[in-house]
């Protein structure tokens, strides 16, 4: 191509062309043939909301990074995508689009619409991350509401049951009100809240005294099974083992002992409740309390609660505490602050109820998950921490049945009989309970069965990915397990991590990927968490429509593994700015490279003939080559694109490329083989800076190429740079750095003396009393001269011989006047018409001069001096910022 057929401007809008292209030629697509090392992705499976965030950027632009490096390294990489489908929210959403309830319609009916509505989402979703230009292998997409991922989650269910992994029981469990469904623990967020402590006087049974209880829910008085105290807190030895009265429920209960106790927290009396928190349930199975059902699935006073039957719990904490203020069992009120657990879905209170429900058995798991973690590598290390500490905090088992519609079915039934749980064969996966039956009559003869009607918890669906992206449970699942990498943010090392190394080990026995890199959130321009709430959240659409998806990608890569990151458009627009500068200068260098060939003969011959600012760049270059190669192998994107930023805009485009300017419009013979050169210098240059952008961005690397390389080949297929040991110098580098700064002091005079840079300059003179530097200086006047476009310049050991001379003497007339009156006009004609240098000498010798009788002195004269060098003219002297020199410049 001709320089003819390149526009003026980078076009971000051709970005979707080479999606387009990208996709028409499954040039991301993941063979698996064994002819290459594999490197296996396990990707995020994000909720089909149907718009992806800042933070899906975030996550993404990471692992595309990855993927197109890897690839480049020669590995076969897949790079699947999914989607965790099943979940409260579409619920919601389809009850607010069809104006219904969940139960208003037939079960599989109500999922029929839940389908949809994701499968809407999904092709939106799939739209932008396409339009982001992520390198995802679309043919091994997963979902995971269909039959195919159901049955997977359904068997792994069944496989955890038959090693005792699993299991059903009552118990305490954390319970949404709102969603009206149990959650895990994982799945509650705890949020500072100030409450009010109550301190209430419950009465003694055997006694005239009241024993002081502080409590922050008061509501739960109809709950309270006992009072427990500190063993040795002498304020209550006195009661242990006796009993005191409910205030006004007059029921009598227990005072017990405890260490977990603590005395210093209100009254140091503490009423145990069915449940108030985790610490209640501890002391109810400790003590083999009983157990009062005060609150039902709605967060509805039950008849336990008396007169308050049928409040919700806000309404009877209110009720009650004027009720316990007018009886006077209300002694005070005092602000306390409180951790208050909320459901991570709806933010709405927890609270923990007795319920029977399936559990994975995480605490035999415990040493297992702790194993795994260690055999694995983490990005930042400290995360590997955060995953620790949660399996430490681990009290209950993992509660993984759901009270929804829209999810994997628990794949259980129950005889109707005898109650004894049926499961299905592996080969009759997937199964609906509420709407198959099983294929064989019970142990005790019945044939009629009760399906389960819960569902499973949506991390049972997404903990199994890198189980699923390998091909488990065929056998050849093993090639491709475990995984290579686990991409995730932090938000969720609790949930997904936790959740799937658990699976993986409990199903196989090994680590389900080699290592982790983890993301940060982002904020936005305010400083906050980006949220619609706050107002504050950008679309990536938004973005891209202005800036193109390289530039946001740009921004996304300003940033390391674990940290948050602020949204900016200044970041943006840098980028943007960023990829405009090297588009012109591919412009500029392709008119002098379109025609240029190396082969193996003249590659030795030209590279025998390099200038010290080519043998500069090229050691540059190369260092560059291994830093960014060690920086994504770190995952020290930041490092990466900040390094190529600043080597492309300064060092290639702002130096080497002036620097080479007239070697490459002269045409004279003796000139051809610095040309070719720096001919060779600067295809070199832009051909691998482009292969260490192109994972970065991906669009425009590859919309320059083709320009590069017309016969096709995308630069995602060429191969990593290499580094070339051999051109990196430190003596190189040293000699092209006093270039660019000679070059640069020479620059910043013409700019202070508003002179074009294209200004020729008659003749510089170098000196320097640097034996080295000397040596050095004569090595590169070529290039000097060149750049800066001197005709004549010379290097000189020692100062500048100069002498500064008075070249022009005005009459300050506000003071001539005054004082000579009419003998002014000779003191202006005798200044006027003498050598101003010879008046100069004799006033500074002599302090006055007499002119036909009038004495003059430089009280009444304005001197203009110039520096002159030995050759008589003008010069200016500069003496350089950071190099032992000084510059004699005459001008033309």
């Amino acid at each position: 191509m001709t320089e003819d057929n390149i526009p003026k401007d980078y076009d971000h809008q051709k970005e979707k062309d080479w999606q387009v292209k990208w996709g028409n030629d499954d040039a991301h697509k993941f063979i698996g043939d064994g002819t290459r090392p594999r490197y296996i992705i396990d990707t995020p499976p994000p909720y089909p909301t149907g718009s992806i965030h800042m933070g899906h950027v975030l996550n993404w632009v990471y692992i595309d990074m990855i993927a197109r490096y890897k690839r480049m390294n020669g590995f076969d990489v897949l790079f699947p995508q999914g989607w965790d489908c099943h979940g409260l929210p579409t619920e919601v959403k389809v009850e607010e689009t069809h104006n219904i309830r969940k139960n208003d319609v037939p079960r599989d009916e109500f999922r029929e619409m839940c389908i949809e509505l994701t499968h809407d989402n999904i092709e939106k979703m799939k739209t932008q991350m396409q339009s982001l230009g992520f390198s995802q292998d679309w043919s091994r997409e997963f979902v995971t509401m269909t039959p195919g991922y159901r049955r997977k989650t359904q068997l792994s269910f069944l496989k955890l049951y038959e090693k005792g992994l699993i299991y059903r029981a009552v118990h305490p469990v954390n319970w949404c009100p709102r969603c009206e469904t149990a959650i895990a623990f994982a799945e509650v967020e705890y949020h500072e809240n100030e409450t009010k402590l109550n301190y209430l006087e419950f009465p003694e049974v055997d006694g005239d005294g009241n024993v002081l209880i502080a409590t922050t829910r008061p509501e739960l008085l109809c709950a309270c099974v006992a009072v427990v105290v500190h063993p040795e807190d002498e304020r209550y030895k006195h009661l242990e083992g006796k009993k005191v009265r409910l205030p006004l429920y007059n029921r009598e209960v227990s005072i017990i002992t405890d260490r977990d106790v603590d005395p210093e927290y209100g009254t140091g009396a503490v009423m145990i409740c069915t449940f108030g928190d985790k610490t209640d349930v501890s002391w109810v199975n400790r003590y083999d309390l009983d157990i009062i059902e005060a609150i039902d699935e709605t967060g509805v006073m039950n008849e336990v609660a008396g007169k308050y039957a049928g409040f919700t719990i806000p309404e009877c904490k209110s009720a009650i505490i004027e009720d316990l203020k007018s009886e006077g069992f209300l002694t005070k009120q005092e602000k306390v602050d409180q951790n208050v657990g909320l459901c991570w879905r709806c933010k709405t209170p927890i609270e923990i109820l007795v319920k029977k429900q399936w559990f994975v058995a995480v605490k035999k798991l415990t040493d297992e998950i702790y194993e795994a973690a260690d055999e694995m590598t983490w990005m930042p290390e400290h995360m590997k921490t955060r995953l620790l500490n949660w399996t430490g905090s681990m009290d209950w088992d993992w509660c993984i049945s759901r009270q929804r519609l829209f999810a994997t079915p628990i794949p259980v039934w129950y005889c109707k009989e005898c109650g004894k749980v049926h499961l299905p064969k592996e080969e009759e996966l997937p199964v609906d309970p509420a709407l198959d039956k099983p294929s064989m009559p019970c142990e005790c003869g019945c044939t009629e069965f009760i399906g389960e009607l819960d569902v499973l918890d949506t991390w049972m669906d997404s903990s199994i990915t890198p189980l699923v992206i390998a091909g488990w449970p065929s056998p050849d699942f093993k090639k491709h397990f475990p995984a290579d990498l686990r991409p995730q943010g932090h938000d969720i090392i609790r949930t997904w991590a936790f959740y799937t190394i658990l699976r993986s080990k409990a199903l196989t026995g090994q680590k389900p990927f080699e290592g982790i890199v983890v993301n940060g959130m982002v904020f936005g321009e305010d400083g906050h968490k980006m949220s619609k709430s706050l107002g504050n959240v950008i679309a990536p659409e938004t973005v891209i429509k202005d800036y193109g998806a390289d530039a946001l990608r740009l921004w996304a890569a300003n940033s390391v593994p674990g940290s948050d990151v602020p949204f900016a458009w200044k970041d943006v627009k840098h980028g943007y700015k960023f990829l405009r500068k090297f588009w012109n200068a591919f412009r500029f260098i392709n008119m002098h490279i379109k025609d240029f060939e190396i082969d193996d003969e003249s590659k030795e011959r030209i590279r025998s003939n390099f200038k010290p600012m080519d043998r500069w760049i090229l050691s540059r270059l190369n260092r560059l080559v291994e830093s960014i190669t060690d920086a994504i192998e770190t995952y020290n994107f930041a490092e990466a694109r900040n390094s190529i930023q600043a080597f492309v805009w300064h060092d290639f485009c702002d130096e080497y490329i002036e620097a080479v300017k007239y070697r490459l419009y002269n045409d004279d013979p003796e000139m051809l083989d610095s040309k070719e050169a720096a001919q060779y210098s600067l295809k070199t240059v832009i051909e691998t800076t482009l292969k260490l952008l192109s994972p970065l961005t991906p669009h425009f690397t590859e919309e320059v190429y083709q320009y590069l390389n017309p016969e096709g080949l995308s630069i995602h297929k060429t191969a990593w740079p290499e580094v070339e040991g051999d051109l990196i110098s430190d003596e190189a580098e040293d000699l092209g750095e006093t270039t660019v700064e000679l070059i640069g002091d020479i620059r910043r005079f013409k700019s202070a003396s508003k002179m074009p840079l294209n200004t020729p300059i008659k003749f510089t003179a170098v000196y320097t009393e640097n034996k080295g530097l000397y040596d050095d200086l004569n090595g590169l006047s070529e290039d000097i001269m060149g750049t800066m476009r001197i005709k004549d310049l010379k290097v000189e050991m020692g100062k500048p011989d100069v002498q500064e001379k008075v070249v022009e003497l005005t009459p300050i007339m506000s003071k001539v006047g005054p004082h000579f009156k009419g003998d002014a006009p000779k003191i202006v004609q005798y200044v006027a018409s003498n050598d101003a240098d010879e008046i100069a000498e004799t006033l500074d010798r002599d302090g006055e001069i007499s002119v036909e009788g009038v004495t003059l002195t430089w009280e009444y004269l304005t001197p203009r001096k110039e520096i002159i060098g030995k050759s008589g003219e003008k010069v200016d002297i500069i003496r350089s910022e950071n190099l032992d020199i000084v510059l004699e410049i005459v001008k033309n």
